[in-house]
């Protein structure tokens, strides 16, 4: 009997609102772009999506408005077989919304406007703690409410589960987090933001990765776009590049999402730490190959096809 890593992501979940652009806006400048399109988005939701696909029993918990949007996640997450039972519609709240300008390089800008996802209290993500219990692995980001972020991880170290912190898109959090994080994945940005390292490739990402072990995380991996992810433990005199898959991209949305929410399935599934970074290169690149978030994200066929 096959047994299927459980994961709880706790986080956004917002409509991706995408326009492509020749190139990005000066300030003050209009652009015309096109074509438009919109879809289920939130790096939450991105990252329970990328896990299901994978073949994860998925639980997610978010908020979202009694609204159009609303009604949409809450379909999107039964078609992709994620439990909802946590996704709560409210009234007072709208569901978030992110505008994203892809320009013809694949590169992409993003303003996010949380709404109800961005107002998650402690008691909400308490309620799923028969969830957390049952889970192999939890992962949190950094887009929803520090009520939110505090309590998962928190409740996780309670309930002595690993929990996977992607602190994006960075907001200062309590340092003393970190104690509690099993592993941390920033991007180059976030990591620099977090340790002060101007973080540009393997010699610098190390330097960052030394340091947040320093402030108590198990374990640190950092992605590096098409370069892969530099990973360093605990106890370790340096970590390593596991590099990269070249692919011609066409939308870098959501590839960190997609990193994420494959990590979070390979390394439940018993994956040492090096097979689950490169499982989840290899993921996140084939994710970039297609338009949009969470609907780029890949199924399992698509890696065994490589």
């Amino acid at each position: 009997m096959i047994t299927l890593s459980k994961i709880v992501v706790v986080g956004s979940y917002v409509v991706d609102l995408t326009a492509r652009t020749p190139h990005m806006p000066k300030p003050g400048e209009t652009v015309l772009g096109g074509p438009f399109r919109m879809g289920p988005g939130g790096k939450g939701g991105n990252q329970a999506v990328a896990a299901a696909r994978l073949g994860a029993e998925v639980t997610m918990v978010t908020k979202v408005g009694k609204d159009l949007f609303g009604e949409d996640a809450i379909q999107n997450f039964k078609k992709e077989g994620i439990q909802s039972e946590y996704v709560q519609q409210v009234e007072e709240e709208s569901t978030g919304a992110a505008l994203i300008a892809v320009d013809d390089s694949g590169e992409n800008m993003i303003v996010v406007s949380l709404g109800a996802c961005g107002t998650i209290t402690e008691e909400e993500v308490l309620r799923a703690e028969d969830a957390f219990r049952e889970a192999d692995i939890i992962l949190v980001q950094l887009e929803t409410s520090m009520a939110a972020i505090e309590t998962t991880i928190t409740l996780a170290n309670k309930l002595t589960k690993p929990v996977i912190l992607n602190p994006a898109p960075y907001q200062k959090f309590p340092e003393e987090l970190l104690h509690k994080v099993t592993y941390i994945t920033p991007n180059e940005t976030e990591a620099g933001l977090l340790t002060g390292v101007e973080v540009t490739g393997e010699a610098t990402a190390q330097e960052a990765a030394e340091k947040l072990i320093a402030k108590g995380v198990e374990t640190v991996i950092i992605t590096l776009g098409k370069q892969g992810c530099y990973l360093q433990q605990t106890g370790e005199n340096n970590g390593r590049l596991i590099p990269g898959y070249q692919v011609k991209a066409v939308d870098t949305t959501g590839a960190g999402d997609a990193f994420n929410g494959a990590f979070a399935h390979f390394i439940a599934e018993g994956n040492s730490l090096e097979s689950a970074c490169t499982l989840a290169n290899h993921i996140a690149a084939l994710s970039v190959t297609k338009h949009g978030t969470a609907p780029a994200m890949p199924y399992l066929d698509e890696l065994h096809k490589q």
